[in-house]
């Protein structure tokens, strides 16, 4: 349980994100994993989509490019703002709400939702889910991607943060620049509020299963990206990835 009582909101952070994750292997990494799943998973029908928590638009981008007319949602004002110069002449249509907002900003529903790296910073984040699961319309698919509270475990470990470890204080306090999520979630956290929702689970993904455990990260990105997407859904790989990513459909019988 998160021990902040507000949500994180990244005002002021856009060039640290531009730079010191999508400038990385980090970001490659993530990005390229993503494209390499959802190509295959999401409709392809242009239906409208909604991205929750933009941030600096890669998705919104991504999603206008083929073919979907893309509502992003992004509280941040300077996130925001970088996001709309990334996507200028595509079709997407900036909005600048919480997730708390969105029954009356962007009431759908929709058939596609976006919400990548939004929940593990909010002080509710099985609230903002149900949320979610609220606005999909049925067969509608919701893309969801959360920081993994076990691989969080794990890399502590790894750096000899054993008491931490040992007395699970694995949440950040949501202070400064520090980017340790305040709401770090578990796959059986998702499972269980997906099934409660009506959502059926049709994959789930490991996003940076190997390179966030690398002893020395001067190593070939090419041959990383291939071994990441080669087992991003292989038991037991998967599981230690960084981020989970959750591709959840609601069937037309769901309420």
């Amino acid at each position: 349980m998160s021990l902040v009582t507000h949500d994180r909101i990244f005002d002021g952070l856009a060039d640290k994100f531009e730079r010191g994750l999508y400038g990385t292997p980090r970001g490659t990494i993530r990005l390229a994993v993503l494209e390499h799943v959802l190509s295959h998973e999401l409709p392809t029908d242009g239906r409208p989509a909604l991205d929750v928590g933009a941030g600096l638009g890669q998705m919104s981008m991504w999603l206008a490019q083929r073919g979907h007319a893309v509502t992003m949602v992004e509280p941040s004002r300077d996130m925001r703002e970088r996001a709309i110069a990334n996507i200028s002449g595509l079709a997407v249509t900036p909005v600048d709400a919480p997730w708390q907002a969105l029954p009356e900003r962007a009431p759908g529903p929709w058939g596609l939702i976006v919400c990548h790296a939004v929940l593990e910073w909010l002080a509710a984040p099985e609230a903002a889910f149900t949320q979610l699961a609220t606005l999909l319309a049925p067969g509608g698919y919701l893309s969801l991607m959360v920081f993994n509270r076990d691989a969080l475990r794990f890399s502590n470990v790894i750096k000899g943060n054993l008491d931490k470890a040992l007395d699970d204080r694995l949440e950040g306090l949501g202070k400064r620049q520090r980017l340790t999520p305040i709401s770090p979630l578990t796959d059986a956290q998702v499972r269980a509020w997906s099934a409660e929702a009506g959502l059926s689970l049709v994959s789930v993904t490991g996003v940076r299963i190997f390179h966030d455990y690398l002893a020395d990260r001067d190593v070939s990105l090419d041959k990383l990206l291939e071994l990441e997407c080669r087992h991003c859904r292989q038991d037991p790989h998967w599981r230690l990835g960084r981020y989970l990513h959750y591709t959840l459909f609601k069937p037309e019988t769901a309420s």
